[in-house]
């Protein structure tokens, strides 16, 4: 059973100039009741530098200096929650976040990542679809490619080996291929939307875990999950939603499977935009998913 603490992490510096409004996805989740369903601890919010729209002449990214100390910021905060022997709940946000929960477990030695995620977020800057934002690259960026100032922080770089990431759920494929994405190195698991269909997702979701435990390989892993994972008819409220992703109830399993070792070690969820959700449904069925797969981890 794990002590739940919630960290805030609205950062935007990642993101796309039309689509800030995930800076307040923790305040929706939490107002949909997500840390009462964890009986977790508010354990503080990492606010970050100012968003700035153009990008690096150096490094063609957007924010590339503000994305370096956000994430030392936010590495400091996963790292005092993990200190206190409490499971770290990380909500975004964009996915750049994973640049600084990451950090924090390279401080410690040597993590996993199972990156659920509509998209593989693998581009290289001058491939970049959209306006250098470092939300379409954050993966490559923690597997050390890219400019130093993201890919290498703290001199730490890469933040997790490739053998120890899942890529999982995406179904962007053909999109990344159509825009010269750079490819998914061959010793990093990928079991896209179409892999996930055909295994069943609670089987997919066990071969991710069984890789990310095996012998000689990682002390343990952080899950990662971005809300475009989810099917556009239920999760419409993201930059980039999609057709023919995941359920709630798909959602659901792959984190009971996840949370089901003991060594997961940290939880984020980015890009749910409530701004993007008149009513706020989406986010309730969000929070209450979320809430369900992991309250039966929780210490009461």
């Amino acid at each position: 059973m794990r002590n739940f603490a919630i960290i805030e992490a609205p950062s935007v510096l990642g993101h796309i100039p039309t689509h800030l409004g995930v800076a307040a996805m923790p305040d929706a989740l939490l107002n949909a009741g997500l840390a009462d369903r964890l009986s977790a601890r508010k354990a503080g919010r990492v606010e970050s530098p100012t968003w700035r729209e153009p990008r690096d002449p150096d490094t063609g990214i957007m924010n590339p200096q503000e994305i370096n100390a956000y994430s030392v910021l936010l590495a400091d905060a996963v790292g005092g929650v993990i200190d206190q022997d409490e499971f770290p709940i990380v909500i975004g946000g964009d996915c750049s976040i994973v640049l600084g929960t990451m950090l924090a477990l390279r401080r410690r030695g040597r993590y996993g990542l199972l990156y659920i995620d509509g998209h593989t977020d693998f581009y290289q800057p001058e491939a970049n679809p959209i306006l250098g934002a470092a939300s379409a690259s954050d993966l490559a960026f923690a597997t050390g490619r890219g400019p130093a100032v993201v890919a290498d922080i703290e001199s730490r770089g890469p933040l997790v080996r490739d053998d120890d990431v899942v890529a999982f759920g995406y179904r962007d494929g053909a999109t990344q291929n159509y825009n010269r994405s750079q490819l998914l190195p061959s010793d990093l698991l990928a079991l896209d939307r179409h892999a996930v269909r055909v295994l069943g997702t609670e089987t997919a979701a066990e071969e991710a875990v069984a890789h990310l435990t095996r012998d000689e390989g990682p002390d343990g892993y952080w899950i990662h999950v971005d809300v475009d994972v989810l099917d556009q008819s239920i999760m419409w409220a993201v930059d980039a939603p999609q057709p023919d992703g995941f359920s709630w109830e798909d959602l659901a399993t792959v984190l009971r499977v996840a949370m089901s070792s003991p060594r997961a070690i940290g939880f984020e969820i980015t890009i749910y935009n409530p701004d993007m959700d008149p009513g706020g449904l989406s986010g309730r069925g969000l929070a209450a998913t979320v809430g369900k797969a992991l309250s039966q981890f929780a210490n009461q």
